[in-house]
């Protein structure tokens, strides 16, 4: 993904910054609200930015 492109996405819930997740490979897998706790996939270079498609973080999980 272009960095510019995650620079002008924002959160759909909140409209708060989001920060990338990659796999150990270094492939971008995640859009991350840190506010809403919510991971946002990545399916084949395109974010799917739906709440509904977003998973919660869990309380362990560090962003």
């Amino acid at each position: 993904m272009d960095h510019r492109l995650i620079e002008m996405l924002v959160c759909p819930v909140c409209k708060g910054p989001l920060q990338l997740r990659r796999d150990e490979e270094s492939r971008p897998t995640e859009l991350i609200c840190t506010a809403d706790r919510l991971a946002f996939p990545i399916r084949d270079g395109i974010p799917a930015m739906l709440e509904s498609e977003a998973r919660r973080l869990e309380p362990t999980e560090d962003e």
